[in-house]
């Protein structure tokens, strides 16, 4: 099926740094305790909350910290040198496995662990253990507005009739355009939300977006990773970030300036009809002052990029994030820790904090198909895992090669975005640091 067979080819400001003077490690009274390291921002109220439960019902204290966007591997490195350093954290991967390997406990006889679904692989060493945990299956591709459709099909002229008809990326230029030119027509302030390329709010293009040529690239080589890349779909990335930055609330000129934030926020106030952006997105959209865009409302699409045939292409589906346990805290912390991990994902208390309140669909075994969280882009999500007649497309980002490489295209495209560069210094950006981080990370 789909969920398997996209699965199992994985291996996988802003919100500022707060409460670092509360209990971590193991607290001032000598209790064994947690420190969580986040790495989304969008979700550290939920684990907040989620914290406060288990302490009130165990007594062992559990310290969220959140990373502001796009600083977590920073954050962690500033914080696993100190002595009250995180007990749980994050690993991005393959890649962020190498990274921490010195620091990853061995996770194979966990609960968690024995829970994960058999097509849902865990990170392992070299060794074959488990140091990293997946914990969410998480999906994303073009969000639209159906309401904005629907007024946009009643135009005269009107491209197609039905979101049904957009199967391709020369199908999806033509309405982008046409629903641009007829933007007043239709109460909106751009076909798409800005591109946001501002520093640290650009991820959803050096990772999401290029993840698209990078897997068709890989398959054509037939290898799951590769220390040189060619950027061969370049063509094909160019023409769906052109349509972005063409077609947007903003000029294109502006869009270095602006933050995810702000793409969420123009779309939720029906100023846009699409945004690039995953399930995650839900609680962006529907916690917007402002909001109007109804439930039933809110869609996917794939990504369409004008590659052959795109038809039979679904949205993007996987996961990079994986839980690891900091080998260096005290063993009763990380006793504590797993016992905290096993409790979110094999408990029935857990398990209804993690639909409810994160979001997640979970790839454990004791999560059902009526596990799925009551948000419509989960439920989206859920759909294109077992949908027959697409194929989703798996998460192959987590074999870039660092996140220096990611910023440094960020920062060209953004570049090309205010008309400082050419293309073709992009692509060779691409090409040149692929190469080099890839052999740096080999030293």
């Amino acid at each position: 099926m789909v969920y398997k067979r996209v699965l199992a080819a994985l291996f996988a400001g802003a919100v500022a740094i707060s409460g670092l003077a509360a209990c971590s490690g193991s607290g001032d009274d000598g209790k064994p305790s947690v420190y969580f390291l986040n790495f989304k921002p969008e979700q550290e109220n939920a684990y907040k909350k989620i914290a406060e439960a288990y302490t009130k019902e165990t007594g062992v204290p559990v310290k969220v910290v959140t990373a502001a966007s796009g600083t977590y591997e920073q954050t962690l490195k500033a914080e696993v040198g100190k002595s009250d350093a995180p007990t749980l954290f994050q690993l991005n991967g393959p890649v962020g496995l190498n990274n921490w390997e010195k620091y990853v406990t061995d996770l194979s006889d966990t609960d968690t662990a024995k829970a994960l679904k058999e097509d849902v692989p865990p990170l392992k060493g070299e060794d074959g253990k488990i140091y990293g945990i997946p914990f969410a299956v998480e999906g994303y591709g073009i969000i639209y507005n159906e309401a904005i459709f629907d007024k946009y099909f009643a135009l005269p002229g009107a491209k197609v009739s039905s979101t049904d008809d957009i199967k391709d990326f020369a199908t999806l230029k033509a309405v982008a355009e046409d629903m641009q030119s007829k933007k007043e027509q239709l109460g909106i302030q751009g076909a798409f939300a800005a591109t946001s390329l501002a520093s640290g709010e650009d991820w959803r293009w050096y990772t999401h977006l290029a993840n698209i040529p990078v897997h068709y690239e890989l398959k054509d080589l037939g290898v799951q990773d590769s220390d040189e890349l060619k950027f061969k779909y370049n063509k094909e990335y160019k023409n769906i970030f052109d349509l972005y930055l063409n077609n947007s609330t903003v000029e294109k000129t502006l869009a270095p300036s602006k933050s995810v934030t702000d793409s969420m926020a123009e779309f939720a106030q029906g100023k846009a009809a699409m945004v690039q952006n995953g399930n995650w997105a839900w609680g962006q959209i529907n916690e917007v002052s402002g909001n109007v865009v109804k439930e039933e409302d809110i869609k996917f699409m794939p990504i369409y990029t004008g590659m052959k045939d795109e038809e039979k292409q679904g949205i993007v589906v996987g996961t990079e994030n994986y839980l690891a346990v900091n080998n260096k805290a005290s063993e009763e912390d990380q006793k504590a820790t797993i016992d905290f991990m096993n409790w979110l994902f094999t408990s029935d208390a857990g398990k209804t904090y993690v639909v409810e309140d994160l979001g997640f669909i979970a790839p454990f075994n004791n999560f059902g198909e009526e596990d799925t969280p009551n948000d419509p882009l989960a439920k989206e999500v859920a759909e294109a895992i077992n949908d027959k007649e697409l194929t989703t497309i798996p998460w192959d980002f987590q074999y870039f090669p660092s996140q220096q490489f990611k910023e440094d295209f960020g920062q060209a495209l953004g570049q090309y975005a205010s008309g400082n560069v050419s293309w073709d210094e992009v692509v060779k950006t691409f090409v040149d640091n692929w190469a080099a981080e890839k052999a740096a990370a080999k030293k």
